[in-house]
């Protein structure tokens, strides 16, 4: 069985689709299917299954990518994610899960172009881009600015 077969079985079995009908899509027998969810946890009803996955992954069992268990450190905060790779995945798929407050939202007059901007969480920002910076501090008026 080939690591996409395997990852298919997962997310349809997490959608709440029995054996037979992934048996079917694959096109395994229902024992082959049946038997990887046995091996992996996620047999039984399967929207039992579907409710315990997601249960697991609000106590910091699996991970929120992928759905691997992830090996929790006995101190500090508790993770998320089994690697940096799959939490760059997600936070890029769902960057409406991000909190940012309005309070830390600044808006400024640049110095160099004169352009209203705003950025998010530095209130000691002067310029609107990289540009304006080096020109404010590298080129002077006798240059042709």
């Amino acid at each position: 069985m080939t690591d996409l077969e395997k990852q298919l079985i997962y997310d349809l079995r997490l959608k709440g689709v029995g054996y037979k009908a992934i048996a079917a899509v694959l096109g395994k027998s229902r024992d082959t299917v049946r038997a990887f969810c046995q091996r992996n946890g996620l047999d039984g009803d399967s929207k039992v299954v579907a409710l315990n996955i997601n249960e697991q992954m609000k106590n910091g069992l699996l991970c929120f990518c992928c759905g691997k268990p992830i090996k929790q450190k006995k101190k500090g905060r508790a993770r998320k994610f089994c690697s940096d790779e799959c939490r760059r995945k997600w936070w890029n798929q769902n960057p409406q899960a991000r909190k940012k407050r309005e309070t830390a939202t600044y808006h400024f007059t640049c110095e160099q172009c004169g352009k209203e901007f705003s950025c998010y969480g530095n209130k000691k920002r002067k310029f609107c881009s990289h540009d304006c910076y080096i020109k404010s501090r590298f080129w002077s008026e006798e240059d042709g600015v």
